[in-house]
């Protein structure tokens, strides 16, 4: 298990123990510090919270029942109460014998319940249980990290995948139509990509699309997302931006690029973009498909006029997108 999942820089798993009494926490903070945790341990349930509650907590967590303070169980609802990652695993310790005593722990968001005076060796056992089980749920969540990550992003250039970034559109029009506001997109294409494949192949053509995607990735703001749009046009969302800044930022992206030389086993390449702009209407935003199509009406002009440039959407674009689409007109971007 790496550091990051156990807490602890040397990797080990970090235990804290809640315990009142001095010999019994001694007791423990040795038998778990013999069998290679990192420990820590306090004397009542509200320290105890309290190191639950900061960063980079304890996984794994050994609580008595009764403690000044805040008992063990009060500590169990309150972790449970978070309901946030990671999974604290805890292990209530209890001289209480009853079953309804035991389910009530249970009930309060304890995973494992020992009854003192308890084996040395069955404590272990338990301890090495939650562990096991940290251990399984730190992979499971990984696992689904990694299929979200593949379900949403482009495998070649590692940006936002077409269903991604238009997903990220429409939900800023939403924000932008009930905060009447203006949200800019950038349709972005890569000037005579083809020669680049004709000429030098496609894994070439691969190393160009991931080495533009990374230098575009690098200019943006912390707001804004990119997305591989198809083949070697990419779509770039720039939130609560009018035209003149969305303008700017297209200009931006196209110098970045065109200042870039990138290294491929063809040798050093330079390469320009064309880039469309379109900005909805604070005061009356379109959906996203006109939003879309105008932008891609300004890339045209662009490639048109010479290519290597920035051009924006003007409204009669809009106006023909909404015509179309059986929407009203809604830039106010001549």
């Amino acid at each position: 298990m790496s550091a990051a999942n156990t807490g602890s820089s040397s990797g080990k798993m970090r235990v804290l123990i809640a315990e009142d009494d001095k010999i019994s926490r001694r007791v423990l903070e040795a038998s778990l510090n013999e069998w290679g945790y990192d420990v820590t341990a306090v004397s009542d349930g509200k320290e105890a919270l309290g190191l639950l509650s900061g960063a980079n907590p304890p996984r794994l967590v050994v609580l008595d029942w009764m403690m000044p303070g805040l008992e063990g169980v009060e500590v169990c609802r309150k972790i449970r109460e978070r309901g946030e990652q990671p999974y604290v695993y805890v292990l209530l310790l209890s001289a209480r014998t009853e079953k309804q005593d035991m389910l009530a722990g249970l009930k309060a968001g304890a995973d494992d319940y020992l009854t003192k005076p308890f084996d040395t060796q069955e404590l272990r056992a338990r301890i090495f249980a939650g562990e096991r089980i940290l251990r399984l749920q730190d992979e499971l969540i990984s696992a689904r990290d990694a299929l979200q990550f593949q379900a949403t992003h482009d495998a070649l250039t590692g940006l936002l995948n077409r269903g991604a970034i238009l997903r990220d559109v429409t939900r800023e029009l939403t924000r932008a139509r009930r905060e009447h506001v203006s949200a800019g997109v950038i349709l972005v294409d890569i000037d005579h990509f083809k020669a680049v494949n004709d000429d030098y192949g496609h894994l070439t053509g691969d190393a160009i699309l991931h080495g533009v995607a990374m230098r575009m990735s690098g200019l943006l703001r912390a707001y804004d997302s990119i997305g591989r749009y198809g083949g070697e046009e990419f779509l770039v969302l720039a939130p609560s931006s009018d035209a003149e800044g969305a303008m700017q930022f297209a200009e931006r992206l196209r110098a970045g690029v065109e200042s870039t030389t990138y290294e491929t086993d063809a040798g050093s390449l330079r390469l320009t973009l064309s880039l469309g702009v379109a900005v909805s209407n604070p005061e009356d935003a379109p959906d996203s498909h006109v939003l879309l199509q105008a932008a891609d009406a300004a890339l045209y002009r662009a490639k048109a006029r010479g290519r290597n440039r920035v051009a924006i959407a003007t409204a009669a674009d809009f106006a023909i997108e909404a015509a179309v689409s059986g929407a009203p007109q809604t830039s106010r971007h001549a």
